[in-house]
Formats: C-alpha cells, structure tokens, sequence
C-alpha cells in the first residue's frame, strides 16, 4: 500500500491568522503589515525575474542577429566582407558569453522561485477575472482586390525601373542595380516581369522575351531564397548572386531548367490569347457583315449546292435562274430566303405583306423571268 507524501507541505507558509502575537499588540494591524510586506516581496521578486528574462532575451536576439550577419560575411566574396568578417566573429564570440551568464542568472532564479514557501496568495489564484467576448481578428494575408491595388500604385510608381533591370544581362550588372534599388526585389516586379514576357511573345519578339524571362527568374529565385531563410528578400539578393556565380553544376542546371519550363508557360500563355483575340476578331468581322435578316453570308454561301455557289461566284443571274428553275419549288424558297436573309440575294421589288410575300415573290421573279426571255 503506497504511502501519503506529506513532505510538499514543509514549505508551506502559516496562515497570518494563526499567528500568537502578543496581547497588547493589535493583532488585525500587524497582519496587515505582514501581508503587505510579504506582497512587496514577492512583486520585486516578480520584478527582478521580468528583467533576467527580457535581458537574456534581448541577448539572444543580438546573437541571431550576429550570426545571420557573419553567414553572409562567409558568403560573400569582396574585400570589404573579408576585413569584416574577424570583427563579426569577435562580436558574435561576445554576445554568445553574454547569453550564458544570462542563462544561468534566469536558472538560478527559477531555482530560488521554487525554493520559496507557499502562502495564502500562492496556493491558489483565480480562475476568471474578465469577460471574453470572441472577436474575428483582421486576415493576416490580403485580399485580392489589396494586391491588386498595391500591384498597381507599384508599376505607376516604378514601371521604367522594372523594365531597366528586365533587359540587363550580366549578374554584376543585375547585382549592382537591385543594390541600387531595393525597393524592386518583391513580389511585384515578377508579376510585372511575367506579364512583359506574355506581352512580348504575342508581338513575336522572341529575343526579347528570353531575355526577360531570364531576369524573371533571377527575381523568383531571390524571393524563394528568402522564404527559405525567413528573411527580407531585399537582404538576402547579395546571397543570391555570390551563390550563382560561383555555383555547382546541379544549381545552375536547377536555374536553367526553371528558366525553360518558364519560357515554355509563356508561349503556351501567348498561343491562348492569340487564339482568343483571334476569335474575338472574327466574331466582330462576322457581325459586321451579317444581312438584313441576322444571316451570315459566309454560313450561308457554304450551304449552299455546289450549283448555286458557282452561280454567285460567276455573278451570274441567268445561269441561277436556271438552277432555281430546276429545284424543288420548296427546297428553292428555303435557299433563296437564306440568301436575302445573309445579303447574298437583294430582291428588285419590295413589299410591305411580310417575309412570305418576299420569298414568294422573289422565287417567281427568278422563275419568270426566263420564261418571259423564250416567248420574247
């Protein structure tokens, strides 16, 4: 049978009230001051373990800071970073000295904490002190509308720039205008580059378009560089650069390979908007040469027997009289209505009782006329 262990009693501190005092001491005052006391205590107790907690804090962001400042002193390869890159070291040797003492002063206190005895304030706190109303906090991420607005405002603001760094071609020259303007390593510079590609591959200016879609994925390569380091993309460029220049076969083939499979989405993307403009153009030139009855002559042309097309293609009146002559009195009003309807056929006479008298009429216009030619 397991036995009770009463020893985490032993640091408990007696209750005020239980306290013998004196008879001549007035007893409700002296608890009052002891009670006080004791909350003094533990509020600068409280106090002092804030500050080891936010100085050891504050040490270990400078450290991460440090660190992140001598990686890219190791990356790059200029003078300067090299006669930088001891004081770093130095400075970082330092900072992480500084986290330690500070780690040991918080394990200390936490240490003391637990030695503390408990008391009436310290065995138990309140569960609820407040009402909470649940509130939908504002999306971190913005809307499409958002983007598009800030995608805008950056283009009037910057288009030129974008265009510039779009036809460079070496990397130091690429290298030295991001250094130059910052503000274009983001995401709105490839959204820009994307559509100067598209745009370009639809006027056929393929050069061109290589050209641009290289610096397109300078830019996307930069901007996942920092995504994976969880930094600022504008700090991290440099990075990019030192990396490509002096990279292994695998990444350079892991760039170019990016850069076809990008090419190839933009002839693909430029094919289909060829293709829709194209089609919008034809619908337009369709609608323009509709006839009076919401035909299209071409449609129209087409369906008709081979007879009759090399009649109109011959423009010859007497020769489709002929054919009309020859045809089913029902099957030659259908076509000749199609052909009024489309322009194809425009009637001598004219009439006022509607489409039926039109046709009929216009059937036995065709009709007559060539009987009225053998009695004469």
């Amino acid at each position: 049978m397991s036995r009770i262990d009463y020893s985490v009693w032993d640091h408990i501190e007696v209750s005020d009230d239980e306290d013998d005092t004196h008879p001549n001491i007035d007893t409700p005052s002296l608890f009052r001051w002891r009670h006080q006391a004791r909350l003094d205590r533990m509020e600068e107790y409280k106090k002092k373990g804030e500050e080891v907690k936010k100085t050891l804090e504050d040490c270990r962001r400078k450290v991460a800071e440090a660190q992140k400042k001598v990686q890219e002193l190791t990356i790059s390869t200029t003078d300067d970073a090299k006669a930088e890159l001891s004081k770093a070291q130095a400075e970082e040797k330092k900072l992480k000295k500084e986290e330690r003492e500070w780690e040991k002063k918080m394990e200390e206190h936490i240490r003391e904490e637990k030695k503390m005895p408990w008391n009436v304030d310290t065995l138990s706190k309140e569960g609820f002190s407040k009402s909470i109303v649940n509130v939908v906090p504002d999306p971190a991420e913005e809307t499409e509308e958002q983007k598009e607005k800030k995608h805008k405002t950056f283009v009037e603001k910057h288009e030129k720039q974008i265009k510039h760094f779009g036809m460079l071609r070496r990397w130091d020259d690429s290298q030295k205008y991001l250094s130059d303007n910052p503000h274009l390593v983001c995401e709105e510079t490839t959204n820009y580059l994307v559509i100067m590609c598209i745009d370009l591959e639809v006027e056929e200016k393929h050069a061109l378009m290589e050209q641009v879609a290289h610096q397109t994925i300078v830019m996307q390569f930069i901007l996942e560089l920092a995504k994976s380091l969880k930094v600022d993309p504008r700090g991290c460029f440099r990075q990019f650069f030192s990396k490509i220049k002096t990279a292994d076969q695998q990444y350079q083939d892991a760039f170019n390979d990016e850069l076809e499979s990008f090419k190839e989405r933009v002839r693909g993307r430029a094919k289909i908007r060829i293709e829709k403009a194209m089609k919008e153009y034809e619908e337009e030139e369709k609608q323009k040469r509709l006839g009076p009855g919401g035909l299209d002559p071409v449609e129209v042309y087409e369906s008709l027997p081979l007879e009759m097309q090399k009649c109109f293609d011959d423009k010859d009146i007497q020769m489709l009289q002929d054919v009309i002559s020859k045809m089913d009195p029902t099957e030659a009003k259908a076509h000749m209505k199609r052909c009024i309807d489309s322009g194809l056929w425009v009637p001598n006479s004219k009439t006022d009782d509607g489409d039926e008298k039109v046709e009929d009429a216009t059937y036995e216009e065709v009709k007559m006329e060539p009987e009225e030619a053998k009695k004469e």
